[in-house]
């Protein structure tokens, strides 16, 4: 019963995209690798890396040149870093970061065949490729973890205790928490959130949709009340499991979250911040006043601003995203050339948040019937 019950638990994790979005080649004039499908950037590395289970993945990493922080991204089921490129792009130049993305063994053009331990070792291979090859600091490091991406995310986080931050995006307890209402946890089951959560020191900020119908909201609400350093929440009314990067408090919220910890002293006792007050975001729609609620650390240490900054990475930024299909010289390739420019007007604000939500459409992120049980009838 429990190894039947561990494959299905398997089975519902793994969707990787049949077949991949891109290809991989190396440029000839630059001997740069390169995805297929996307405008060359010089901003832009794309590698493979070597895992400790002897997979090789894909990864990209993505330099903003105002960045202090980097943010390693491990996305959701059914997608790979092909569909996630134009967004990952987006989110680190309106979030001020540089952005590594990577897919997990199996996915893409990562050779392997995707699994619970193989998703541990792929990102603690990219974490290790961002400390050898980019010099990135643990303190200067934040994790996000989407849906099925939570799994290697708080792994990692609960290994790093001067991790700067953790974003947990319609997370899970565990893969058969998904499945069935169980109260305790099973030697079988994988991505035992549940117990890893209480043992990640750095701040936490948990983003989960109100109708949720693939991972329920009690999920990413039990997760956020088991976090050391709790971060106000974002509860977003009627978000479901695919659409969260839609509503533009996505955006909002995750950027004063990064500018709140970009603000913490690179070394502190994290555990001497005590928790929040919850921030139910229907509340905050139903405000007409347009003012923006203050996330507040309960030591006083920090109080985010509602205002413009001067500074770069606070400024509202717009990307010209076109997807019109070019023919280059090259097989396989596709130009979506975008070129990242400053703007003040705040029309130009709200189109980009409307850009990343045709993005999040075009690639439909995780818009399947990934992590259903229905997945399992003819198992």
């Amino acid at each position: 019963m429990g190894s039947a019950t561990s494959s299905m638990a398997a089975k519902f994790a793994f969707f990787p995209p049949d077949p991949p979005s891109y290809n991989i080649f190396v440029e000839e004039s630059t001997g740069k690798m390169r995805i297929s499908d996307v405008h060359p950037r010089e901003d832009v590395d794309v590698m493979t890396i070597n895992t400790k289970k002897g997979n090789e993945i894909v990864a990209l990493f993505i330099k903003n040149p105002s960045a202090s922080l980097t943010m390693l991204y491990s996305h959701g089921n059914a997608a790979d870093i092909g569909q996630m490129y134009h967004v990952f792009s987006e989110l680190s130049v309106y979030l001020g970061v540089n952005l590594m993305g990577y897919d997990y063994s199996g996915y893409g053009q990562s050779s392997g065949k995707p699994s619970e331990q193989d998703t541990y070792a792929d990102i603690e291979a990219a974490y290790k490729c961002l400390e050898e090859t980019y010099g990135v600091k643990e303190e200067d490091v934040i994790l996000y973890g989407q849906s099925v991406g939570s799994g290697p995310t708080l792994d990692l986080a609960a290994r790093l205790p001067k991790l700067r931050a953790v974003v947990l995006h319609s997370p899970i307890l565990s893969g058969l928490r998904v499945m069935y209402p169980v109260k305790k946890t099973f030697w079988f089951d994988i991505y035992k959130n549940i117990d890893k959560m209480p043992l990640v020191n750095s701040p936490v900020l948990v983003i989960h949709g109100t109708e949720d119908d693939v991972v329920d909201i009690s999920h990413g609400k039990q997760l956020w009340e088991l976090s050391k350093d709790k971060y106000e929440p974002l509860w977003l009314k009627g978000g479901n499991h695919s659409n969260l990067e839609l509503y533009p408090e996505y955006l909002r919220h995750l950027r004063k979250f990064i500018s709140a910890v970009e603000k913490l002293p690179r070394h502190r006792n994290l555990t001497e911040l005590s928790p929040l007050k919850t921030i139910d975001d229907s509340k905050k729609a139903r405000s007409s006043s347009g003012k923006r609620d203050k996330a507040r650390w309960s030591t006083g240490q920090l109080r985010e601003k509602s205002r413009r900054s001067t500074e770069n990475r606070d400024k509202p930024w717009s990307r010209s995203s076109t997807y019109s299909r070019e023919k280059s010289g090259r097989k396989l390739s596709v130009d979506r050339s975008g070129k990242a420019r400053n703007s003040t007007d705040s029309d130009r604000a709200r189109n980009s948040f409307d850009r990343l939500g045709d993005m999040v459409r075009s690639v439909g992120l995780c818009n399947v019937d990934c992590m259903k049980p229905a997945a399992f009838e003819d198992a």
